[in-house]
């Protein structure tokens, strides 16, 4: 098995994830460690203003925006929040 990626995250990321309910942010924590940590690339590709970033589900409406720097195996949480509308 490769090595664990790191994760960071940014500032706007953080405060999504401090707004989930704690249901949400067990969910959230145990598909960075068990899921993205380990292969980053289960996300979805996305494009146009996202282009270059990736995508995974968290819930229904909710998803998990990051991008990946390859050198240094570090992925980096953008959002942690619902992409539809504020």
């Amino acid at each position: 098995m490769s090595a664990r990626w790191e994760i960071r995250f940014t500032k706007r990321a953080k405060k999504d994830a401090d707004r989930l309910t704690p249901k949400l942010k067990d969910k959230l924590r145990d598909i960075l460690v068990e899921v993205l940590a380990l292969n980053p690339y289960e996300g979805k590709k996305l494009l146009g203003d996202l282009s270059g970033s990736y995508s995974y589900r968290l819930t229904f409406k909710d998803r998990i925006v990051y991008s990946l720097d390859e050198k240094r195996r570090i992925i980096y949480i953008e959002r942690a929040r619902t992409h539809y509308g504020e």
